[in-house]
């Protein structure tokens, strides 16, 4: 079987002087290697072909047949390191927790412990018969996090 950490010091070596980023690095039981990568503006095929013979360089069919797939992250897959959150900063969100809670709104900040979304909720005010809308600032942990993911608006 091929070793994750040899496919990942392969593809960390292409990434190297990039403004790409790994997502993940999968190997099923039979050798089919998907790696996925992203970028602030989104991901080139060119660029997904050049990482794919780069890592092919790096390993020898001789040893080990395997298959390999180099994609994008994909645009409404959930985030799944804390880069995607940082690129995504200013854009709509929807968050789901463990418990089954959705939330959307605009992603505001990032940091080591989870993020915080501003959402736009209906709330009481004092002194006024109906409720306004209004945008809360809301803090999630990572730990909480089933999912976030970028929305994607059609107009």
């Amino acid at each position: 079987m091929i070793s994750k950490s040899a496919v990942q010091q392969a593809v960390e070596e292409w990434l190297e002087g990039k403004e790409y980023f790994l997502v993940d690095i999968n190997i099923s039981p039979d050798d089919r290697i998907v790696v996925e990568i992203d970028h602030a503006d989104g991901v080139w095929i060119e660029d997904c072909a050049d990482l794919s013979r780069y890592i092919e360089s790096r390993l020898s069919r001789d040893e080990e047949d395997y298959e390999l797939e180099v994609g994008s992250a994909g645009l409404g897959q959930p985030f799944r390191v804390r880069r995607q959150y940082e690129i995504h900063v200013g854009q709509e969100v929807e968050t789901q927790l463990h418990d089954g809670h959705k939330f959307r709104g605009t992603l505001l900040s990032v940091s080591d412990e989870g993020f915080q979304v501003s959402i736009v909720q209906k709330v009481k005010e004092e002194g006024k018969k109906r409720p306004v809308v209004k945008e809360i600032p809301t803090d999630f942990r990572f730990e909480d996090v089933a999912y976030t993911k970028y929305l994607i608006k059609v107009k």
